[in-house]
């Protein structure tokens, strides 16, 4: 036979308060009933939240560097290929105008020169308009230089250029002159001429009958450690 308890108004049993009191939790409201031990163990601790959050960091910055070391190879490639299309510019350029010089007009000329040691020779063809003064806008015949100037009073920074001044023109401070820049910073630049008749390479080019073989434009560049040579063939070479 089971004895009944005999319960104390105001008190209760010790098993029952100790269930009562785990079942409930105080806070600012009163006494609310308090979370079950599995709700309580898939909460995230605050260890957890800052390895996520240092974890998030790395990635990111991974990331990050990532996209920018791709932006910055992009934008070297495309200098790299707009300052080789300016060269390849150049060929197109100096090979169209040389090959299509008459012979025995005195329509080319080269002259060696040297500043400090360093080649700045000159190029020099007489051509009215067209590719070879780089406008069509002209009347008359020019005396085109392909040659290397200063960039400014101030620099020593060279820039490759053609300076055009009308074929006529007997001005002694180049009043009628036009410069147009072809390429910037260049090192040195040095043109040979193929004779025939001697079979070798030459400096300098003033035969007013007949053209040159070959013309050679060794350019010396400041951002490349080889430099840039084009050949222009202005006649067939015998096998």
């Amino acid at each position: 036979m089971i004895s009944p308890v005999l319960i104390v108004p105001g008190r209760f049993p010790f098993a029952l308060r100790a269930k009562m009191h785990s079942a409930r939790r105080p806070n600012a409201a009163g006494w609310q009933p308090a979370l079950p031990r599995a709700v309580r163990a898939r909460a995230f601790t605050l260890l957890e939240i800052m390895l996520a959050v240092i974890i998030l960091g790395m990635m990111s910055l991974a990331i990050y560097r990532f996209v920018q070391a791709n932006v910055t190879a992009m934008r070297i490639s495309s200098e790299a290929d707009a300052v080789e299309a300016r060269y390849d510019g150049l060929r197109e350029l100096l090979t169209q105008q040389l090959q299509s010089l008459p012979p025995g007009t005195a329509a080319l000329a080269g002259e060696p020169l040297k500043i400090d040691g360093h080649d700045r020779d000159e190029l020099t063809w007489f051509c009215p308009a067209g590719p070879g003064l780089l406008t069509r806008y002209a009347t008359g015949d020019f005396r085109v230089s392909l040659r290397l100037r200063a960039h400014d009073a101030k620099s020593r920074q060279l820039d490759l250029g053609l300076s055009r001044t009308p074929k006529e023109d007997t001005a002694v401070a180049n009043e009628h002159e036009t410069w147009v820049r072809l390429i910037d910073n260049v090192g040195t630049l040095q043109i040979r001429f193929f004779d025939s008749r001697l079979n070798t390479w030459v400096q300098r080019w003033t035969d007013t009958v007949t053209l040159p073989r070959l013309v050679k434009v060794v350019i010396g560049r400041t951002d490349a450690r080889a430099p840039t040579e084009i050949t222009v063939p202005l006649a067939r070479m015998p096998l």
